[in-house]
């Protein structure tokens, strides 16, 4: 084959190919863009999203719903599962106080704060009262 033929051969295809994409509607154009779009966003300092700060602290259920269920409804490395009074019993025994220090500042596995880090203590303390209440 001819360095000519050849060149003329490259010449049909980039045309050919550019014409097929013209002919690409806009519902197909659509999907292409979608499955090609980037699947997370870059920011500058200061110009991130605004997003909207909670009104107010959140109440025990939505605490423990959100953070504490995982390993407190199955006992995950031996956490005391809620409602289950004998699992509870020798831990409210040692009172309210080393109860707390243990949910915010960790204790064996339990990592500090249930690894909700944007928690109030006072968040944590009410998650803790919500899932003792029925004892």
């Amino acid at each position: 084959m001819s360095r000519r033929t050849l060149a003329a051969l490259f010449a049909v295809l980039t045309f050919s190919s550019a014409s097929i994409a013209a002919d690409l509607s806009q519902k197909e154009y659509d999907a292409i863009a979608e499955r090609i779009k980037p699947v997370g966003n870059v920011y500058l300092t200061g110009s991130e999203p605004v997003v909207e700060e909670p009104s107010g602290p959140r109440d025990g259920a939505t605490v423990y719903n959100t953070f504490c269920t995982a390993c407190h409804s199955t006992g995950i490395s031996g956490a005391p599962k809620t409602g289950d009074a004998a699992a509870w019993a020798p831990r409210i025994a040692k009172g309210k106080d080393v109860l707390t220090d243990h949910a915010i500042n960790g204790f064996n596995a339990m990592p500090a704060k249930g690894s909700c880090m944007d928690c109030s203590d006072d968040e944590i303390v009410a998650a803790i009262e919500h899932m003792i209440a029925d004892l």
